[in-house]
């Protein structure tokens, strides 16, 4: 490879480096977008976690009204 290069003309490596830049600034720009799917997935995921939590929460909530009024209704007999 390093023959071929050595080959070429100073244009035509510009030219190369030109193209490489090109693809390297297409490449940056691709990690960010997938930075920032990344990103909204884990926050996504955070979000999911954090409603099942509060319905598990609800449901113990529930659970112990419903007892409570098992409990009120037994007193009450």
């Amino acid at each position: 490879m390093s023959k071929e290069l050595k080959k070429l003309k100073k244009v035509e490596l510009l030219e190369i480096l030109y193209q490489q830049n090109l693809k390297i600034d297409n490449l940056n720009e691709k990690i960010t977008q997938l930075e920032k799917q990344l990103a909204d997935k884990t926050i996504h995921i955070a979000e999911a976690g954090s409603i099942a939590e509060a319905a598990l929460k609800l449901t113990n909530i529930f659970e112990e009204a419903e007892k409570a009024i098992e409990l009120y209704k037994n007193n009450v007999k």
